[in-house]
């Protein structure tokens, strides 16, 4: 009999005592101002002796952040600030996340299989190319039985789950996602299984990626904070092309997420 690896999930009733914040207590009062006037992306990279520093003053995300950080040591980190402005029904006031809306959001942001078909603009080749040609949770990294996205009636405040995902820069691989809902945000982390390859180039070994995607609610919108750190090969000028990878995974994830919110709080 094959054994399947199920998600691990903890349940705990004082997680949905859920609050908002307002973004200028989340992040520099210039960054605050940028992301409010243009709503354009902040994006930060770095390739030596990196450092986050856009991660949003919220407890619970810095010492995951910081964490992760410190096991992994990476050689490489590309940061990500987005603003998403809610719809005026779904305003909430300074200290409520209204529970409803953060289950519905914590839903979107497992709705893996949706990533398939993803795009983003490459600046390389100067038109749009496929970020996920395939996306699926699956039932464990051996068995890889593909099962259908988890949706919940309220959120648990852990969960662990794999994926199976393939992408036209690293190729088919599969990934363990552990998510996290607290009192103040929601956020999952990815992690890599199988070694990445760039081409025929290795390029980053298991569990060398970690990629973290952040929603906090703000009252009338919902920062997004994504973060991608990774201890690629000594391999020469594979770091910069990682880097410019990552910014272009960064920037389709913010566009599949902020649709996925699109889908939640307009339809």
């Amino acid at each position: 009999m094959k054994s399947i690896i199920l998600p691990v999930i903890i349940f705990s009733f004082t997680a949905f005592s859920a609050f908002s914040a307002p973004l200028e207590s989340l992040v520099s009062a210039a960054h605050a101002a940028q992301l409010r006037s243009s709503g354009e992306i902040v994006m930060q990279t770095q390739l030596r002796n990196p450092v986050p520093g856009l991660v949003p003053n919220n407890s619970d995300l810095r010492r995951h952040v910081n964490a992760v950080m410190s096991s992994l040591n990476p050689g490489t980190i590309v940061e990500a600030l987005c603003l998403y402005k809610k719809p005026a029904p779904f305003h909430t006031s300074v200290n409520s996340w209204d529970a409803e809306q953060k289950t519905g959001v914590f839903n979107q942001m497992l709705a893996i299989s949706t990533l398939t078909g993803t795009q983003y603009y490459s600046a390389s080749r100067n038109t749009m190319r496929t970020f996920y040609e395939s996306s699926v949770i699956i039932d464990g990294p051996s068995t890889r039985n593909p099962l259908a996205d988890p949706v919940f009636s309220q959120p648990p405040a852990a969960l662990s789950l794999y994926a199976r995902q393939k992408d036209l820069t690293f190729g088919d691989n599969i990934y363990r996602y552990d998510c996290v809902n607290t009192r103040d945000a929601v956020f999952f982390t990815q992690e890599n299984v199988t070694s990445l390859n760039y081409g025929i180039i290795p390029a980053v070994g298991r569990g060398n990626l970690r990629s973290i995607v952040a929603v906090i609610d703000c009252g009338d919108s919902i920062l997004i904070y994504i973060v991608s750190m990774a201890r690629t090969f000594s391999v020469p000028g594979i770091g910069e092309r990682i880097t410019n990878s990552f910014s272009n995974r960064t920037e389709a994830v913010l566009k599949w997420l902020t649709g996925r919110l699109d889908r939640e709080l307009f339809n």
